[in-house]
């Protein structure tokens, strides 16, 4: 569909809330064999920033992910049935609402995303997080994530989260004046994402975002 005109602020903004690009580059070559791609990341631990900021229904591991009541992020997942899988599966949504956790409380110091992600994936929500900031950009609407899998190295200890988006109903919104940057949908509103999801050394429950692959304007996901 064809998008209206929007001023060169605006169209930023609202290509800001909708997609989350890749940093380095968003070639998805994890599916090339059954090597997960940058599985042998490993998990840093978190530093004293990252430590619980308040307790969370969302989040069992006591990291505070709450957003407000307009920025509405919808996962359409069933849980795998391997225990390891399911709980990075969960995880690599907590990685979703860390990164727009801190574009809401416009830090991307913020517990939730150390807490959720490291190296290379620490980076990229840092990255996410601080062009909102720069553009003085916040998000509203519902986004949401379906057609979720998920596969394992066979240490079991990294896993491969891979899922479509949907952000035609998710728009960038300036934070001084509350104003909603709308747009026509299009194919740019689609993405599919690819997270390399590595344990935590010392907790079995807790699954940190350290790779992140995306394909924009999926056909995949339309």
């Amino acid at each position: 569909m064809k998008r209206r005109s929007l001023p060169v602020a605006a169209a930023l903004a609202a290509t800001a809330a909708l997609l989350l690009t890749a940093c380095g580059g968003g070639d998805d070559k994890s599916s090339d064999n059954d090597k997960i791609a940058g599985a042998d990341q490993g998990s840093k631990k978190p530093t004293k920033s990252a430590e619980p900021a308040g307790a969370s229904e969302d989040s069992p591991d006591g990291v505070d992910v709450s957003l407000p009541k307009d920025m509405n992020l919808v996962f359409d997942w069933e849980k795998p049935k391997a225990k390891n899988e399911a709980a990075a599966m969960d995880d690599a949504a907590n990685f979703f609402r860390a990164i727009y956790k801190g574009v809401h409380d416009r830090t991307a110091e913020d517990a939730a995303v150390t807490a959720y992600a490291t190296g290379d994936g620490l980076h990229y929500a840092q990255v996410q997080i601080g062009d909102r900031l720069d553009g003085d950009w916040t998000a509203t609407g519902t986004r949401r994530f379906y057609d979720v899998s998920t596969r394992s190295t066979p240490s079991g200890k990294s896993v491969e989260v891979g899922f479509c988006s949907d952000a035609t109903k998710f728009y960038g919104k300036e934070v001084k004046t509350g104003k909603v940057l709308k747009t026509e949908p299009s194919p740019r509103d689609f993405s599919h994402f690819k997270i390399i999801m590595v344990q935590f050394p010392t907790s079995d429950s807790l699954w940190q975002a350290s790779k992140v692959f995306v394909e924009e304007k999926a056909a995949k996901c339309q």
